[in-house]
């Protein structure tokens, strides 16, 4: 979620900037790359997934198309520990390894540790959807003789079939299904879905009730923070009005993030009748608290995009990114399609974590422009 594209800003709330059906082999931006030679079907394949939770999102196409592809493979997961927990609610995975991740003294002790763990997996291959060098290191130091993956970062010499970078591409989701593509696995439709168990609900809904929220009462989601930067933050005045107008029309508000996001949740909790649960769920009561919602309401997140894997109905606020990247992925051709709300301001998407100037890409979006978006409660 941090690939700088070409501006293509739009100014009106609509599902433009989401893949929709272009997104499949057909895409523009799986054209291009080059084909590298079709790579065996591995009896046990890893792979190492994204760091962050949005990037890990918009990877899930890729993960159905090597399902379908080698249906017979077994399909772990190796993931930091803050978007493991993604993978236990993805269909075709059948396990999930935690790495440690993170610098400073401890790095060294890491690195041993994620390496026996992946050793202890005896994968046949790898498919590395990090660009990172260090990625291709430790799955060469585990000893998995087939190593796949774009050749990136100096790491080119570290993987048996390097993949050319892709220049050019539009959705992120491009980018990730173009690498399968190159490896002979043909890219499907761009839909990321999750799974969600019932027992997983019911530890939602206790703890909507315990909160205030009482069953059957409806409400719809706000997720205020955004790890990327304060850039990326709708003003939580706005996201207060916001709340306020669904007060006024019977509809309970609920604030959700990570520890990290507190701090943007009670800004909006000061300002507004709302609950505040930020920092109280684990990833997967996380996702069943979104698919229960009337709605969510967020900024270009983790949590926007896990919403609309859980088949919620988002609207996403879009300031310094660009939606064309990075909207959220439909769960389903049958889903309804996202919101996105931007303005067409000369400076975005500037893809910055700070505005140097007034932040006018979100102070010119007003709460009326994304009540107006929420579905009629």
């Amino acid at each position: 979620m941090r690939n700088a594209g070409a501006p293509g800003a739009q100014g009106a709330a609509g599902a433009a900037g989401a893949p929709g059906a272009a997104g499949a082999a057909g895409a523009s931006g799986l054209s291009g790359v080059a084909r590298s030679a079709k790579a065996d079907a591995p009896a046990r394949l890893v792979v190492l997934a994204p760091n962050w939770l949005g990037d890990a999102v918009m990877a899930l196409p890729l993960l159905r198309d090597v399902r379908r592809q080698w249906p017979d493979a077994k399909i772990v997961i190796a993931a930091r520990s803050g978007v493991a927990p993604l993978f236990a609610m993805v269909p075709g995975v059948g396990g999930v390894v935690v790495l440690e991740g993170g610098g400073g003294r401890g790095a060294v002790t890491r690195v041993r540790t994620n390496t026996a763990r992946l050793a202890e997996g005896k994968f046949d291959a790898a498919l590395l959807l990090p660009n990172s060098f260090a990625a291709a290191w430790l799955v060469r130091r585990a000893g998995i003789g087939e190593r796949w993956g774009y050749a990136r970062d100096l790491r080119g010499r570290l993987l048996t079939r390097p993949v050319p970078r892709l220049r050019q591409y539009g959705h992120q989701v491009e980018y990730y299904q173009a690498l399968g593509t190159a490896l002979g696995v043909p890219a499907g439709p761009p839909h990321a879905a999750i799974v969600i168990t019932e027992p997983v609900r019911a530890a939602a809904r206790t703890l909507l009730e315990e909160s205030g929220v009482a069953a059957g009462e409806p409400f719809v989601v706000f997720a205020p923070g955004a790890a990327y930067g304060r850039a990326k933050q709708w003003l939580p005045e706005r996201f207060a009005e916001l709340a306020h107008m669904l007060s006024a029309d019977g509809v309970r508000t609920v604030l959700v993030g990570s520890k990290g996001d507190a701090g943007a949740c009670q800004k909006v909790g000061r300002l507004a009748p709302a609950i505040d649960l930020a920092g109280r769920t684990d990833l997967p009561v996380l996702a069943a608290l979104l698919a229960q919602a009337r709605a969510v309401v967020s900024n270009d997140s983790g949590a926007m995009h896990l919403a609309a894997a859980a088949g919620a109905r988002v609207t996403a606020v879009f300031g310094p990114t660009n939606e064309q990247k990075t909207s959220p992925l439909a769960a389903s051709a049958d889903a309804a399609p996202p919101s996105i709300v931007a303005t067409d301001v000369w400076c975005r998407p500037c893809m910055l974590r700070e505005c140097p100037i007034d932040h006018r890409c979100m102070t010119q979006i007003h709460a009326a422009r994304v009540h107006a978006t929420l579905p009629t409660i």
